[in-house]
């Protein structure tokens, strides 16, 4: 695992240093490798079990945390993420606990973390509070689904002294306009959406992410990312040959789900979770790293 020491957000004595999502991209660009980020749902089986399931993830070589905060219309989100989200709701997952969660995770490990989130639970919680509590406890950055990007700056958007790293979304449908409005308005890396619809595993890969990322590079030096429907470390390596980035996740809380479902009596015993999960993200992991 990483240093507890390196590329940290916020010191105990709350001098700003570096942010690791920013740390982690530049170091990956002076070795010429592409970031593995992973998203999985918080409080998915359970908020004890998700710094197990980041620590392991880390092991696997997985370079940047997602984690979803979950909600109950995750409209963007397709049936996968949307019975994680209603399985960490049935667990309890909050805001608050979540915050604690992340600083378990700090215990033992320096990896970047983003909140990926719906604006409501943000709204009900304070953006405010949500930027100080988020900063403390030690998250680097937010993605906000439904947030539209001319309000990230205004009064429903992070404060302007948040040192949060505001992660954007450009669609596949995003005209120029609004990619070059949308590019300048975000911070640690742009998440490009691979495809129209929603989130899921998908057995191909579209053939026009490569040029839809050099319109985006037009208007910002920001690393960007892809995500959505990315499963394999076939998709993964090619998607990785174009972009500074590749995001995973209906593939892994799919298998979160079924791997961390209650032991059926009788049934032969399995590796705990964890080690189900980190075995599984390795061979995305080198396909990422070596594209």
């Amino acid at each position: 695992m990483q240093s507890t020491v390196e590329s940290t957000t916020f010191t105990t004595t709350g001098t700003v240093a570096i942010n690791r999502i920013d740390a982690t991209f530049a170091r990956l660009k002076a070795a010429n490798r592409k970031a593995f980020v992973a998203y999985i749902m918080a409080g998915d089986p359970n908020l004890a079990a998700t710094p197990d399931l980041v620590w392991a993830l880390e092991e696997a070589g997985v370079d940047v945390v997602e984690l979803g905060v979950p909600f109950s219309d995750p409209l963007a989100d397709g049936v996968v993420n949307q019975l994680a989200a209603a399985r960490a709701l049935e667990s309890g997952t909050t805001l608050p606990g979540m915050f604690d969660a992340v600083r378990n995770i700090r215990a033992k490990s320096n990896i970047p973390i983003v909140f990926m989130t719906y604006l409501n639970p943000l709204l009900r919680y304070g953006m405010g509070n949500f930027s100080r509590d988020a900063e403390a406890a030690g998250v680097d950055g937010v993605l906000i689904v439904d947030l539209p990007p001319e309000e990230t700056a205004g009064e429903i958007g992070l404060p302007a002294d948040s040192m949060l790293r505001n992660i954007s979304l450009i669609a596949p449908t995003s005209p120029e306009a609004r990619i070059a409005s949308i590019a300048g308005k975000s911070s640690g890396f742009i998440y490009y959406v691979s495809r129209e619809g929603v989130t899921g595993a998908r057995s191909d890969v579209p053939t026009s992410v490569s040029e839809r990322l050099e319109a985006i590079r037009r208007y910002s030096q920001v690393p960007v990312c892809v995500g959505f429907g990315i499963s394999t470390p076939d998709q993964a390596r090619t998607i990785a040959s174009w972009a500074d980035g590749v995001i995973v996740g209906s593939a892994l809380v799919a298998r979160v789900a079924e791997w961390g479902k209650p032991a059926t009596p009788g049934a032969a015993e399995q590796p705990p979770l964890p080690v189900l999960l980190r075995e599984f993200a390795r061979p995305l992991a080198e396909a990422i790293h070596s594209a």
